[in-house]
């Protein structure tokens, strides 16, 4: 089974995010549509965003790198390196309030 070294994805996507117009990189770690748990490693660079959006399925984020806030209507979650946050069941976005890397895991819902 193959093995990805998270140190070396955060430093990788953190690069390209910093050049990158969108201001953001990811890269699947683990799963796809095939499986029902999926990892993503995103990079955003400090005041870019994911806009609002809603979830897949049960989902936490990791703080790897940097600080996020997520957004979910009134209600805001700060996160620091070695958070780990329950992604709220309803719209949300993430903002990137430094250079930041986090985890995002979902548990696919069956459709």
């Amino acid at each position: 089974m193959p093995t990805e070294s998270l140190k070396a994805l955060v430093q990788q996507h953190l690069k390209t995010a910093l050049t990158a117009s969108s201001g953001r990189s990811a890269h699947t770690i683990y799963g796809g549509h095939e499986n029902v748990l999926r990892q993503t490693l995103i990079a955003l660079r400090a005041g870019s965003s994911l806009d609002e959006h809603e979830s897949p399925g049960e989902a936490t984020l990791q703080v790897l790198h940097g600080r996020i806030t997520l957004v979910a209507g009134e209600d805001r979650w700060n996160g620091s390196p070695g958070d780990l946050i329950p992604i709220p069941d309803s719209r949300h976005a993430l903002e990137a309030v430094d250079d930041s890397v986090v985890l995002l895991t979902v548990g696919m819902r069956e459709s």
